[in-house]
């Protein structure tokens, strides 16, 4: 059975949009407010509002059938697959493959690492945030590599903090369109959502504090010219080493958000791995390092580069 809610207008509310004031009693966007009324569930002194744009007067009895409450915490599902390589008590390093979004979202309801996380440790599932539990960092959906997850309150609550102030050492490998003039870098340019593209990244003078520092391993002339980086993260921004190597001109090579798809090589996503993790653990202060190699598809990608 659904909620109910039954209400008096008050004289604050007279002469108010129905939909409006469904939304502020209900606690409700006026979206959903709009849907219920023409779902029916919506009653002014008993009779049924047809219009979202009607007028409520003073001592009106208000009654609203309210949707059913949606829990926000993720489902489990054993079938996602990651690897552990860490675990302790407080804390978890997972190794996440390419193509796995982080936690649920528009469009991504299920199937995510964290629905993974949850099947396989049920005691994250009141830590941290309702709707990605132990989280306290990410990687974008076509990057692979690692993750620390908190599995205590003391954890999380530590990690955030550490995360914020920037101290653990996180670093990437990356391969890239084209040859760099200097071996070793810092990109320091701010990063702000793009105005063309509302799901993409941009430098933009708006945007937040970012910095990339990078080092050429090595580099390629054939099938096309390209090199081998290292990227360590000194901020934490959304797509941050992406949109970074773009604005140098030197795009992730598989990158076809940021410029980065192009003929002659093409590994089936971004060539972005983040390789290793260095934090302090958030409980016994002790270092953790963890290393996770290159993914075979990303091996098989380099090994075509000469």
């Amino acid at each position: 059975m659904r909620p109910r809610l039954d209400e008096t207008i008050p004289e604050a509310l007279a002469g108010e949009r129905i939909d409006r004031v469904v939304a502020l009693v209900g606690d409700i966007s006026r979206s959903v407010a709009a849907k219920l009324i023409d779902e029916g569930v919506v009653r002014l002194d008993q009779a049924r509002v047809t219009s979202a744009s009607a007028r409520v007067a003073e001592g009106q009895q208000l009654t609203v059938e309210l949707p059913e409450a949606v829990d926000p915490r993720p489902a489990p599902d054993a079938d996602v697959e990651f690897a552990v390589h860490h675990e302790d008590e407080h804390v978890i390093v997972i190794e996440k493959p390419a193509g796995l979004v982080v936690h649920p979202g528009a469009g991504n309801e299920d199937g995510t690492l964290v629905n993974g996380l949850v099947a396989r440790y049920p005691e994250i599932a009141t830590v941290g945030e309702a709707h990605r539990p132990g989280i306290v960092h990410r990687l974008d959906r076509g990057t692979s590599g690692l993750l620390v997850v908190a599995r205590t309150a003391e954890a999380y609550t530590e990690l955030v903090r550490q995360m914020s102030a920037h101290e653990p050492e996180r670093i990437y490998v990356a391969l890239v369109w084209g040859h760099p003039d200097n071996d070793a870098g810092v990109i320091d340019a701010p990063i702000g959502r793009s105005p063309r593209h509302p799901t993409r990244m941009a430098v933009s003078q708006q945007g937040r504090h970012a910095v990339t520092h990078y080092a050429v391993d090595r580099r390629f002339d054939q099938p096309r010219p390209t090199a081998l980086m290292t990227c360590r993260l000194e901020t934490g921004r959304t797509h941050q080493i992406r949109v970074h190597l773009r604005a140098i001109g030197h795009p992730v090579v598989g990158d076809r958000d940021y410029d980065g798809g192009r003929p002659g090589l093409d590994p089936g996503r971004p060539f972005l791995h983040a390789r290793e993790l260095r934090f302090a653990h958030p409980v016994t202060g002790e270092p953790i390092g963890v290393v996770a190699p290159l993914p075979p598809e990303l091996d098989a990608c380099l090994a075509g580069c000469s």
